[in-house]
């Protein structure tokens, strides 16, 4: 009376559901493609060290005059302005990828940070941040009492 496509059809139509939320998401993923967002620049790597973050962001040909780096609560913030190459009369960009103009990017510190002892680096279009942890902020030794 049933025969095996009957049960094909059944399958079929409970995976409906997450054939709906994948192409959710694959709608998502792709909605801003070739959009740039405030997440693409300055691109990072963050680290722990020695008690301390470090954040190094490349920032070629940068000013440093141009580069604002500031510390609220738990946040750091990178922010400035970049500026196109110069280019000569006559000349004609064939491709420009390297981002120009203002930029902000935030990072969120996993600890508390001394704002006092922060140091900031510019060498050789990186740019490094040495975040040092609170001193209350790291972790104590608890002694259990009998």
């Amino acid at each position: 009376m049933f025969g095996p496509g009957i049960w094909r059809m059944k399958r079929f139509a409970d995976s409906v559901p997450e054939i709906i939320d994948l192409q959710r998401e694959i709608n998502r993923l792709f909605s801003n493609v070739g959009q740039s967002t405030a997440l693409d620049y300055p691109t990072i790597n963050v680290w722990e060290k020695d008690n301390s973050l470090v954040v190094t962001t490349e920032m070629p040909g940068m000013d440093t005059e141009n580069i604002n780096i500031s510390v609220t609560g738990s946040t750091l913030t990178i922010s400035g302005t970049s500026k196109a190459d110069p280019i000569k009369e006559g000349e004609t960009y064939l491709r420009q990828e390297r981002e120009q103009g203002n930029f902000q990017r935030n990072v969120q510190l996993p600890f508390q940070v001394d704002s006092k002892a922060i140091e900031a680096k510019y060498e050789r279009g990186i740019l490094k941040i040495t975040l040092p942890r609170q001193k209350e902020d790291l972790p104590k030794k608890i002694k259990i009492n009998l």
